[in-house]
């Protein structure tokens, strides 16, 4: 072999890929993850740069949208899927690769060679495989397919993420507002007690009714104390969700915007229409369906055989031959691929099985949250009415108090029966956000940016 040749050997293998270590230190990831702060200037460019407004992101304001912008930069469970969404656009490439050629050195000896003739055949030769029936242009519609499920899938995921984000929000902000309720529910409740220990004292009071304030007293402080542990825990829930420490989310001042908003009116057709269009699960289904299809058009395709090239030159005893010879095409005779046509059309089939019971769950999902929804704003108006006619009584003791019609205690008890009737009123409130959530779930979007009104919630939380 002349060293030309070779140097052509070698600028070939120049072009491979070598390997470079990357190991993960835990401790190094510990430090990484201990750093993330929502100070971060590339979060803040991140959230900037993908807000919806200045009025929904105002600068220096953490509020529902912005605190989900911050879950999706930090968010490690994304960046598995979107590793995942990677690994598939790399498969496009390999369904795309041809095949390379295959070099052939035929070396030979002949034991009986004719005097003077030299006993060596040298030889160069390619194998040069030719597919046919357009498998190549199948497998990369397969491979596109899949790598739209995986991209699909991220949106899956970052909803799931959004989603959970939005439950502990909502948890805390009726944390904190119960709270802030019982409060003053046990401000009050310790007048009624000192003013019923006073008229124990003087025989004007009796002992289990003193008893029996003491007790709702006490029964009050412990709710707050459970309340505030609450309050507590959804906060570092909150961190753990967006993928910070919960030292990160300390001093900063949450903004509960989002649950400041009911819907009064959202159709049914409609909101259907909305799950189908919009469920990311649904387009991920479909574009596995329509990468099963793919799959079963490259099993028919091969039916058909590739062709395998092989031309060459060979110097035998100084004869110099020059080769084409066509290999390599396999032979009909005992099967046509039926098993993996077969096989590929089940998956065809099971592949929409799955696209219809996925749809038909989003339907279903959404009929749900829709009837729950409207059930919970029936029970938000009921309790107004009840906390609108428990206000009015308690105005209308203050009024006689104040014309010495009632004692300071009848005045106590009625303020604080508002006070309970506020803390079911929140409650129904934090119901209809809850299905607000449950809703928007079920059609994967928010229902901010669809056209069905909102209005400021009318319950009273002070």
């Amino acid at each position: 072999m002349t060293p030309r040749f070779y140097l052509i050997i070698l600028f070939m293998l120049s072009g491979c890929a070598t390997y470079h270590p990357q190991p993960i230190l835990p401790a190094a990831l510990m430090n990484v993850f201990e750093a993330r702060t929502l100070d971060n200037p590339a979060l803040r460019r991140y959230v900037a740069a993908h807000c919806g407004g200045a009025d929904v992101c105002a600068p220096g304001v953490w509020n529902f949208n912005t605190l989900t912008l911050a879950a999706f930069y930090f968010s490690p469970t994304l960046d598995v899927a979107r590793a995942k969404q990677g690994i598939s656009v790399a498969a496009i490439q390999t369904a795309g690769q041809r095949s390379n050629p295959v070099l052939r050195l035929p070396i030979g000896y002949t034991r009986n060679a004719v005097s003077g003739q030299s006993p060596y055949t040298y030889g160069l030769g390619l194998d040069i495989p030719i597919e046919t029936a357009d498998k190549r242009g199948y497998r990369m519609a397969q491979a596109q397919q899949l790598s739209n499920a995986a991209r699909f899938n991220i949106g899956t995921v970052a909803w799931q993420i959004r989603s959970r984000l939005r439950g502990h929000m909502l948890n805390l902000y009726a944390a904190s507002h119960r709270a802030q309720l019982l409060e003053q529910q046990i401000a009050k409740q310790q007048q009624i007690v000192a003013m019923l220990d006073k008229r124990l004292a003087v025989g004007a009071a009796s002992a289990p009714e003193d008893n029996q304030a003491h007790i709702a007293l006490a029964r009050n402080q412990l709710d707050l104390v459970h309340t505030r542990q609450q309050a507590q825990d959804e906060r570092a829930q909150i961190a753990t969700t967006i993928g910070v420490p919960v030292v990160a989310l300390a001093h900063i001042k949450i903004d509960f915007d989002t649950f400041e908003r009911v819907y009064p009116a959202i159709p049914d057709n409609e909101a259907r229409r909305q799950a189908v269009l919009n469920r990311a699960d649904i387009l991920s289904a479909l574009s596995e369906y329509e990468a099963s299809q793919a799959a079963l058009q490259l099993a028919i395709s091969r039916q058909y055989p590739d062709i395998h090239l092989g031309p060459g030159y060979t110097l035998d005893a100084g004869a110099h031959k020059f080769l084409l010879p066509v290999s390599g095409i396999t032979l009909p005779l005992f099967n046509q691929n039926q098993g993996q046509i077969a096989e590929a059309s089940a998956r065809r089939k099971e592949m929409a099985a799955r696209v219809n019971a996925v749809q038909a769950q989003a339907i279903n999902d959404t009929d749900r949250a829709v009837q729950n929804y409207r059930t919970a704003l029936t029970g938000l108006h009921l309790a107004e009415a009840l906390l609108s006619a428990q206000r009015l009584q308690a105005q209308g003791l203050q009024k006689t108090y104040q014309a010495g019609a009632t004692d300071r205690l009848t005045l106590a008890l009625g303020q604080h029966a508002l006070y309970v009737q506020k803390l079911a009123d929140q409650t129904s409130l934090v119901q209809v956000q809850q299905n607000i959530g449950q809703l928007e779930d079920a059609l994967q979007r928010p229902l901010s940016t669809t056209d069905f009104p909102a209005i400021p919630n009318t319950g009273d939380l002070k």
